[in-house]
């Protein structure tokens, strides 16, 4: 028997005997606010902007964000240490390889089993992982929300929670249940907001109701001051005042957690010092957490400084405890993980639109739904539009055959294991459909190639006309570059540098490069 084996064998038995080499450290990782850095635990290094961590996601059809100038901040970085004990890990649903090393900061060939382990999909959830041990410093290891119960699953359709989130809202008779005007929105209730926003955005409503009454009482009592009128969600700028404004900002900053941790570009969590303003103190994320947790820690950490952050995430008094005393303890909903297993693949899928004629791939990978979160979307143009909005006569064509179970707003949503339950199963959005002329409604089946309507503008921000397509799986988006890769009529979806960027290959083809004005090598046909 090898020695490496040996090791390895030593190691599990510690583990299954209760015991682990990773020494828990306690839950307050953020050194006292004001306290002067040592050598082993931190230097003074130039401020990150409030997204450290994450890789820049610009919206090409938004305004231009203006530079935000950030005084020095107190950075934590990890200590050389003469000899650590490694780390015993266990894989969780939906680690690659690739992310585990990201998130435990080490190379991968540092990582070793006693089994194979593959070099780009899925590890079995379980598999037994030794890692060195070079991160100090990180935040608290404690899991507080399952990634079942941050996503639009079936956790929350088929488990305990309310059947019904407006009818939730009205009876629970606070500020959210009043019906009045809402800003960008023709609808008058609270609770349908908050349902169409989760929706979209595949994110939990109750997560999200649980939040505002944390934040301002607005599900069963009143907003006690003018910040929390006009900011319930604690994000306090003028421009994203009121209910729907706060809840897309929110749903932004979960998905930039949840998914910035899943994909590998999150890293990192930075906080305002609560007792000296002008600092701000980075800690690393502790890389055993689940992406849902690292959801709430990556949101709370926008909007306090670093000790309301840690009173926020205490499992004894923070939000967690609003949740479970309004929806239950997820440990009762347990059968509802994992999301999705190790070998799932995707369904054969075809361009989005009909054979022999020639469009544009105007967009690569990029965010589902609002500007951040997953980059599992592409998009395509007819040939000819360059960047602006007006009607074509060209056809949206179903990439799969499947049930539809949305069309409305310039969505047309299909399950494609023909589950009325949009939150089931592998799910296609297809986004900016007209309206005018759309060619399918909820409840009919369609088959692979069936048009299905007309690229417009409608629905979400767009500049020009085109068709967004992502993919879904249990309700998670599936990113178009990752273990399940984006692949369209044997076109595989490569990303770029940033979101939009990137290109499409296909062995025996000239690889195809997304522009939004629909440059040369930008074409493709079906």
């Amino acid at each position: 028997m090898t020695t490496l084996k040996k090791i390895l064998l030593s190691l599990l038995a510690l583990s299954l005997a209760g015991c682990s080499l990773y020494q828990k450290t306690p839950p307050l990782f953020v050194p006292p606010v004001g306290s002067t850095p040592t050598a082993e635990g931190a230097q003074i290094l130039p401020t990150k902007s409030p997204t450290s961590g994450v890789t820049p996601t610009p919206e090409e059809d938004l305004q231009p964000t203006p530079t935000v100038y950030l005084p020095p901040t107190e950075t934590l970085v990890p200590t050389p240490m003469e000899e650590r004990d490694p780390i015993v890990y266990h894989a969780q649903a939906g680690d690659t390889l690739s992310v585990v090393a990201t998130h435990f900061g080490v190379s991968r060939d540092q990582i070793q089993s006693n089994v194979e382990l593959p070099e780009s999909s899925f590890i079995n959830p379980g598999t037994l992982l030794v890692i060195p041990q070079v991160l100090v410093n990180t935040t608290s290891g404690i899991h507080l929300l399952p990634d079942s119960e941050f996503v639009y699953s079936r956790a929350i359709t088929d488990s305990d929670f309310p059947d019904d989130v407006v009818q939730f809202v009205q009876e629970a008779g606070g500020y959210l249940s009043e019906e009045r005007e809402y800003d960008h929105t023709t609808m008058t209730n609270g609770g349908e907001i908050v349902q169409q926003i989760a929706r979209n955005n595949s994110i939990n409503p109750f997560l999200l109701l649980a939040l505002l009454e944390y934040q301002s009482n607005w599900v069963f009592g009143q907003p006690q001051n003018l910040a929390q009128l006009k900011y319930p969600l604690g994000y306090v700028n003028y421009d994203d005042a009121g209910l729907v404004r706060q809840l897309r900002w929110a749903v932004n900053q979960l998905s930039i957690g949840y998914y910035g941790w899943r994909e590998g570009r999150l890293t990192e969590i930075l906080l305002e010092s609560a007792q000296n303003p002008n600092q701000e103190v980075t800690a690393r994320i502790e890389p055993s957490l689940n992406a849902g947790t690292v959801a709430l820690q990556y949101y709370f950490s926008q909007i306090y400084d670093s000790d309301e952050w840690i009173q926020a995430l205490d499992d004894d008094i923070g939000f967690i405890t609003t949740y479970i005393e309004m929806f239950g303890s997820p440990e009762n909903r347990t059968q509802y993980e994992p999301l999705f297993s190790h070998d799932l693949s995707q369904p054969t899928l075809e361009l989005p639109f009909m054979s022999g004629v020639v469009w544009n791939y105007t967009g690569g990978p990029h965010g589902a739904w609002e500007r951040e979160g997953s980059w599992s979307a592409v998009d395509f143009a007819p040939s000819g539009f360059r960047g602006e909005c007006s009607r074509s006569y060209a056809y949206v064509t179903a990439a799969a055959p499947g049930l539809v179970v949305r069309a409305e707003d310039g969505v047309v949503m299909i399950n494609l294991d023909y589950n009325e339950n949009e939150h089931t199963g592998w799910v296609l959005l297809y986004l900016h459909i007209a309206t005018e002329g759309r060619l399918v409604n909820v409840g009919d089946e369609v088959n692979t190639g069936d048009r299905l309507g007309n690229p417009s503008c409608e629905g979400g921000i767009a500049t020009g006309t085109h068709v967004h397509l992502a993919r879904k799986y249990n309700g998670e988006w599936m990113a178009a570059d990752g273990p399940i890769p984006f692949v369209l009529s044997g076109w595989t979806v490569h990303k770029g540098a940033a979101p939009y960027k990137g290109t499409l290959t296909k062995p025996g083809e000239s690889p195809v490069t997304a522009s939004s004005y629909s440059a040369p090598g930008s074409q493709i046909t079906r």
